[in-house]
């Protein structure tokens, strides 16, 4: 038995852009920014490869591996859900390493792999698939609420199916804040065994 989906286009915006240009993944709003074969230009997750870490049980801890999570994405729609669980009057999509904050695209932390954004500047980035909160991201919200010690292992249980995704560069170019973001899903199978 199978079910099929066929291809979906849809259009999304770009709100707000981040870059983790410091020595973690806290990532700091900008206006513009390049993206390479190897990501965004001068922020954290740059590079072609990556230490596996928590993520990836199946190797030991810093194995180096093919870097799949160049760009983090999150969802406007989907961050404000997750500050109301958290009962916070925002939250700071920088806090936890976004790089790209959409609105307009449902659903967005289960849009399928393989799915294409495509940038007015001819970018596009693919997704490679959902990014699992961490306490990590956690803790790094808690810090900035210093009063709330709720946060850390709350934001996990918050942002369960709602965290966004990661993508990597299939074409580089400038992203603008504003930018109409063309998102094309590709046909899928539902595979059951």
């Amino acid at each position: 038995m199978t079910n099929s989906i066929g291809a979906q286009k849809l259009t999304g915006k770009l709100n707000q852009l981040f870059i983790a240009d410091g020595d973690g993944f806290v990532s700091r709003p900008v206006d513009v920014i390049e993206l390479d074969f190897d990501g965004i230009v001068g922020d954290y997750h740059h590079g072609s490869t990556r230490k596996s870490g928590g993520r990836e049980p199946w190797y030991d801890r810093g194995t180096v591996m093919r870097n799949e999570r160049h760009v983090s994405i999150l969802s406007q729609e989907e961050l404000a859900q997750i500050a109301a669980d958290l009962k916070l009057d925002v939250l700071d999509a920088g806090r936890i390493g976004a790089n790209f904050v959409t609105s307009g695209i449902p659903d967005l932390s289960r849009i399928p792999s393989r799915t294409q954004f495509f940038f007015p500047s001819g970018a596009v980035i693919r997704i490679d698939g959902y990014n699992a909160p961490c306490k990590i991201s956690g803790k790094s919200l808690q810090n900035a609420h210093g009063d709330r010690e709720d946060i850390e292992f709350g934001f996990v249980k918050a942002a369960k199916s709602t965290r966004g995704v990661v993508g990597w560069v299939e074409r580089p170019g400038i992203i603008k804040i504003d930018d109409e973001i063309k998102v094309r899903i590709w046909p899928q199978e539902l595979y059951v065994i």
